[in-house]
């Protein structure tokens, strides 16, 4: 007969010497960082973090932006403060007049002064006012027609797209400084003088501030009806390829307008798209009026924008004496406002980008 099987005893773990008996067999570790899944705007935002020339051009704006918009209340507290406090800032007056023309930077003028003898800090402040203004809504303007334009003509498609992608392409072929300058030329004088007949009576003050921002209305509208074409462009070929998704053919068998669509399923998902193609579009429009102003067919006295300041600069370039500063100064703080605009729109372009780096 065979001898029955015995199962031999397992074998003790081995220990150390001198140990108490702790066994040498390794223990299964706990996963304490488990992999967090995140949503698109949260990997969006951790690329966005990462892009530190957009950090950089971020925190630039911002700081101009609380600047500009702080400075006239410094100015207005400054008036009427006593000897303490604000009233240092009294000589940043940028609509006081004095005797100081052309006087360099130094501690009483930081930036010198012009040929009025106005302050240029708060010359340029108060010209960051305008040209902001003209290239936020500016933009603004071109981001409704073209996310209009381009949404409805890839939607429809068919012979509907083919003939409003005909009409960008007709715009496209024109020059649009000119219709910037046909714009102002044949509606300024109208506009001022419909002012003038109709408010000038009742409240004089309204008239003669609603006069004084008609160029800056002006060339908003202008600006901005010229800007739209590569948004509608871009926004088209998002929609063409959205409209095919199963979601929108969901929508549509269950009975869904079109504007329910556009409205709910369409433009959502090209939200990103556009806030990145809008951060590039308001550099465009400001060096668009800074070009305008330089060629004086812009923002015209008593009123400012970089463009004007720069074009005043350069009239005070000669060969006798060169100051500097009126060209310098205000040629640097756009250089690196549109700088740090095109850092922005890069970086936003590259967060919302799928195929960036999910690491």
């Amino acid at each position: 007969m065979s001898e029955p099987l015995i199962s031999p005893e397992p074998k003790p773990a081995a220990t150390l010497p001198g140990s108490t008996g702790a066994s040498l067999t390794p223990e299964p570790k706990l996963n304490n960082n488990p992999q967090v899944h995140l949503s698109p705007n949260q990997k969006a935002w951790r690329r966005f973090k990462r892009n530190r020339p957009a950090v950089i051009g971020a925190w630039f704006l911002i700081i101009l932006v609380i600047v500009v918009i702080a400075w006239p209340m410094v100015l207005k507290v400054a008036s009427k403060s006593g000897p303490r406090g604000l009233a240092f800032a009294v000589q940043f007056d940028p609509d006081k007049l004095t005797d100081s023309s052309f006087d360099p930077p130094s501690a009483q003028h930081w930036f010198g002064t012009d040929v009025h003898g106005r302050d240029l800090v708060s010359r340029i402040l108060y010209g960051a006012q305008v040209s902001l203004l003209v290239g936020g809504f500016g933009a603004l303007i071109s981001l409704i027609i073209g996310v209009l334009w381009g949404a409805i003509a890839g939607y429809l498609g068919g012979r509907w797209d083919n003939f409003m992608m005909r009409v960008v392409d007709i715009l496209y072929s024109l020059p649009s400084i000119i219709f910037v300058i046909v714009l102002i030329t044949a509606f300024e004088g109208r506009i001022r003088t419909f002012f003038f007949d109709h408010l000038a009576g009742s409240n004089p003050e309204l008239a003669n501030n609603l006069v004084k921002f008609t160029r800056l209305f002006l060339l908003i509208i202008g600006l901005g009806a010229v800007s739209w074409l590569n948004m509608a462009r871009i926004v088209r070929g998002q929609v063409l390829v959205l409209r095919s998704r199963s979601f929108v053919e969901a929508s549509k068998t269950l009975g869904a307008r079109n504007r329910h669509i556009l409205r709910h399923h369409i433009l959502p998902n090209v939200f990103g798209v556009v806030i990145v193609y809008l951060t590039l579009t308001v550099p465009a429009i400001v060096l668009y009026e800074s070009f305008l102003s330089f060629l004086g067919l812009g923002i015209q006295p008593p009123m400012a924008s970089w463009g004007s300041l720069i074009a005043e600069g350069a009239d005070q370039i000669n060969t006798i004496r060169v100051y500097w500063w009126l060209l310098a100064y205000p040629g640097t703080i756009l250089i690196f406002t549109l700088l740090a605009l095109n850092f922005l729109g890069d970086g936003l372009r590259d967060a919302w980008d799928v195929r960036g780096d999910d690491k």
